[in-house]
């Protein structure tokens, strides 16, 4: 039985998931429907739907997950359905950054301004570096994949008084988190140093229009300066999402804490949640598909309204 402090953080982790959820749809949709209509996927459009397609599968994973460990723990006993979460898991969480990271470095080749050869070359050949993230991915999951498959056949994760606990020290526990979620922190760094260049780039552009004193309006300030707004968003939240996620993974150490375990959970839900939002209000077309929708909505409550009275 939920005390009145965890249905409360319940509620709200429900809410962030559904939020995330027709966020991170209506994302993947419009998308979908330019594909539709103009015969081709851009490298954005691709990008964008494969975010928000990763967040709604991990979203789905979670909070099911969370349910059936609050309030049906005995549905998580059979030790193939524990370890075919974690896969599921591995592979939306990780999907999830390497196409935030893919976005990231997208914007950065586009906006940014060097001359240094390394950045020229890499500008010209972009698929190159699609290419060497997607290498990054799957050594990730082949590095994540055999650290559950040991836990699982080593018997460190079991099922004891209706939860769910692992047996293994602390210090093995920590070595085997960084090991599986390596390709995360990994891809993590690479947006944290792209974050970085471009903050160089807005820099050096500002003392070059100062220089020149333009009288004109700015638009690759503003690109620019739009541009690491949602990076920084996304590192912000990200960590929170990886507190959250750590708190879940603790509570294994500390067994009957579902206050813990679901303010865990409101932390981790706050990054698919807000940061859909965020992608919706930054990018100029899904903001326009986004307005519309409210206003046919708006209208048609008028209506009603107008046809009642």
């Amino acid at each position: 039985m939920l005390g009145a402090m965890e249905g409360v953080l319940l509620s709200v982790a429900t809410s962030e998931a559904l939020l995330g959820i027709v966020g991170n749809t209506f994302i993947a949709l419009v998308n979908c429907m330019d594909c539709t209509r103009n015969k081709n996927l851009y490298n954005i459009g691709f990008i964008l739907t494969g975010l928000a397609i990763s967040r709604i599968c991990l979203v789905w994973i979670l909070i099911t997950e969370a349910y059936i460990k609050i309030f049906s723990p005995q549905l998580l006993s059979p030790i193939n359905i524990i370890e075919l979460i974690s896969y599921l898991w591995i592979i939306t969480s990780q999907l999830n950054v390497w196409f935030a990271t893919s976005l990231s470095i997208f914007y950065f080749l586009k906006i940014a301004n060097f001359s240094h050869h390394i950045f020229l070359w890499l500008k010209r050949r972009i698929n190159i570096v699609f290419a060497f993230l997607i290498g990054c991915l799957l050594m990730s999951w082949l590095f994540s994949f055999p650290v559950v498959v040991k836990m699982v056949k080593d018997k460190k994760m079991l099922y004891i008084n209706s939860s769910w606990q692992i047996h293994m020290k602390k210090s093995e526990l920590i070595i085997n988190y960084v090991f599986t979620n390596g390709g995360v922190f990994l891809l993590f760094i690479i947006m944290l140093i792209v974050c970085f260049l471009l903050i160089i780039s807005l820099w050096r552009h500002s003392k070059w229009m100062q220089s020149n004193e333009s009288g004109f309006r700015d638009l690759n300030t503003e690109v620019h300066v739009k541009t690491i707004k949602v990076l920084l968003s996304f590192i912000i939240l990200f960590i929170l999402h990886l507190i959250g996620i750590t708190i879940n993974v603790i509570c294994l150490l500390v067994p009957e804490n579902n206050l813990l375990f679901v303010f865990g959970l409101t932390i981790a839900f706050l990054y698919p949640c807000c940061h859909s939002l965020i992608l919706i209000l930054a990018n100029s077309r899904l903001k326009r598909c986004f307005v519309r929708i409210l206003q046919q909505l708006m209208c048609s409550e008028e209506g009603k309204e107008f046809r009642n009275t």
